[in-house]
């Protein structure tokens, strides 16, 4: 059973993201599973970790994955750690089938 590292929550959807800086190039690698069992969205960015460079760069990638505005994608926790809970603004099921189509 494949559990999915996202799920509907009021207003949006939050995803954990497990992010790879100063990558080749940009992209989804699929779902995969942290240390912690966790299942994770594997995201896969060239801007490197530095003032918040990649951070922004997630944003901006999952804004264009999604068809949603920058400032509709939040980043919860994990601002330093590879390892991010991200929260989508928008209807859930319209998010939740965006993400099942883009993985």
């Amino acid at each position: 059973m494949t559990t999915k590292p996202y799920s509907a929550v009021a207003g949006g959807v939050r995803l954990a993201v497990r992010l790879t800086p100063r990558a080749g190039r940009d992209g989804l690698d699929g779902i995969g599973t942290d240390a912690n069992g966790r299942r994770v969205l594997r995201v896969r960015l060239a801007a490197p970790p530095v003032d918040g460079a990649a951070n922004e760069a997630l944003i901006a990638f999952l804004a264009r994955l999604l068809d949603l505005r920058k400032k509709d994608v939040i980043i919860r926790s994990g601002h330093t750690a590879r390892t991010k809970i991200v929260e989508l603004a928008g209807m859930p099921d319209m998010l939740l089938a965006r993400l099942d189509g883009a993985i």
